[in-house]
């Protein structure tokens, strides 16, 4: 969103100037205070849960086999990083399957942009923030969610696989979903590609170490993730996958 557009997305609806709320969906359900209003209020927030639920499924349903694409929405269309996820995209097309990312910029907008440049399908899951994005102009199936619990239910739902490339909270929130659903065997297994050793070496270097050796986890808990150095290497994985 460029700096003189104020307008906000929540949900379906796009909110501009003086209507534009001061607090994500999220955020009032979260936070919300006071001595007895949530008594009164927040239950009819479960048929407007439920509805982005109902969405979601509505616009899925027919999606077919996908692979989700994380990553910063920080990282620019010059980095090497955005064309690793482009170059990705359009290999997962061409394996058959649709590609679904969190729909705004950077390394989401290299998956929608590589996914519909191979001819295939680019499916952006948006969310409402403070500081809104927008879905990218690569989406060509977009649905955008108040809550990010019913955001995060559409990728596990509706992927094959997970891609994760470099990125900030938002995308270790959306790593560790997965692997915890996997390990505490809420869904079933399914390939987990951490894309680039130099970022996320540090990482898995801590898990097979502080946390393994204090017994936190298992062994079979750190083979879930599988690390990479190139777009060759990550759907390698998933074609390894894909035959499994």
């Amino acid at each position: 969103m460029n700096a003189t557009d104020d307008r906000h997305r929540k949900g379906p609806v796009t909110l501009s100037g003086r209507h534009r709320p001061d607090r994500t969906t999220d955020q009032r359900l979260l936070e919300e205070s006071g001595p007895g209003d949530w008594v009164h209020s927040d239950p009819w927030r479960v048929l407007r849960i439920q509805s982005e639920f109902v969405e979601g499924f509505g616009a899925l349903a027919e999606l077919g086999p996908a692979i989700s694409i994380f990553g910063s929405a920080r990282t620019p269309a010059d980095h090497p990083d955005y064309a690793c996820a482009e170059e990705i995209a359009r290999g997962v097309v061409d394996m058959g399957y649709a590609v679904i990312t969190g729909g705004g910029p950077g390394i989401m907008e290299a998956g929608n942009r590589g996914a519909q440049e191979a001819g295939g399908t680019s499916v952006g899951l948006g969310i409402e923030l403070p500081h809104e994005q927008g879905m990218n102009r690569y989406v060509d199936l977009g649905v955008d969610f108040r809550y990010f619990f019913a955001r995060k239910t559409m990728f596990v739902k509706y992927s094959s696989g997970f891609v994760v490339m470099p990125g900030g909270f938002g995308t270790f929130d959306e790593l560790f979903e997965a692997v915890c659903l996997m390990q505490t065997h809420k869904i079933r297994m399914f390939p987990v590609v951490l894309v680039g050793r130099d970022y996320w070496q540090g990482l898995l270097d801590w898990i097979s170490t502080a946390v393994l050796d204090r017994g936190m986890i298992g062994e079979g808990d750190v083979e879930q993730l599988r690390v990479v150095d190139s777009a060759e290497e990550a759907l390698a994985v998933l074609r390894e996958a894909a035959g499994r």
